[in-house]
């Protein structure tokens, strides 16, 4: 396991998995620069690694996170404009680091995730989350604005419901959350890691070049300025994929009734 100033964890539970955990339980999880720069570094090292088939974005104690540490937040009041910006950019390149990981990532949610954090579940692939758990976009409560996790909110919720939930503040519970789209499964609090374990065995049966060219596909979809190549693009990319050696071999394994290379035993 490596211990990165005891708030941010991060080991390998099981082979190909890397587990990313934030750990200030005393702090609800809430984050603040150093810890933004810490989860930075751990995603981009995920990404490097190509030992690792897939994230787990994880949170010890009985909270996911409360968002932004508020006395961080309040300490910005002392910097210059530019400095702000810096700041807020760091957040933002956080978001866009786990966004467009090419490996598989999945978030595994208890009791509280607002604010920010809501951000990071909205930019994994994968959501499971325990039945108690509560999220909310509770930045307009304290006068601010949910701007940098903006992006990734309104893809998820849509337009419509994003401006519900932004304006109103108001508290997601975990079967609304799953109504959303916000959420993909709810667990029972004492299956909840079985269920984790049980989704990452099954992005381990996948080829993880073609996981990475899903996430590739799914970017491009969702650029509407892609709209008029999408046929060149999408055709391209099938023909590179199935020819690729990933491809053909798993085409022979399926044929053959054989176990490709990179699938669990």
């Amino acid at each position: 396991m490596s211990n990165i100033d005891n708030a941010v964890l991060v080991d390998t539970p099981r082979a190909g998995l890397r587990r990313i955990r934030l750990n200030r339980p005393e702090k609800r999880n809430a984050f603040n620069a150093a810890i933004i720069a810490e989860l930075s570094n751990a995603i981009e090292a995920a990404t490097r690694d190509n030992t690792v088939r897939a994230v787990l974005l994880a949170a010890e104690g009985k909270h996911f996170s409360a968002g932004a540490d508020l006395e961080w937040m309040q300490s910005t009041a002392a910097m210059s404009a530019e400095e702000n910006r810096e700041d807020a950019l760091a957040l933002a390149r956080l978001m866009r680091l786990l966004d467009e990981c090419p490996k598989p990532t999945i978030a595994r949610v208890q009791g509280a995730a607002f604010g920010g954090a809501l951000g990071l579940i909205c930019c994994t692939d994968i959501v499971i989350a325990s039945e108690d758990a509560k999220f909310c976009l509770s930045e307009v409560r304290l006068g601010l604005v949910p701007a940098t996790i903006g992006p990734y909110v309104v893809r998820t919720l849509g337009q419509r419901q994003a401006r519900r939930y932004m304006l109103s503040a108001e508290l997601i519970e975990a079967e609304q959350a799953r109504a959303l789209g916000l959420v993909h499964e709810l667990a029972d609090p004492e299956a909840l890691d079985k269920r984790v374990d049980a989704v990452a065995s099954q992005l381990m049966q996948a080829g993880p070049e073609a996981q990475g060219e899903c996430k590739h596909l799914l970017r491009q979809l969702d650029d509407p300025a892609a709209e008029d190549g999408v046929d060149e693009f999408t055709a391209a990319m099938i023909a590179r994929v199935r020819t690729g050696p990933e491809g053909q071999e798993g085409l022979r394994a399926f044929l053959e009734k054989d176990t490709p290379s990179w699938r669990e035993t």
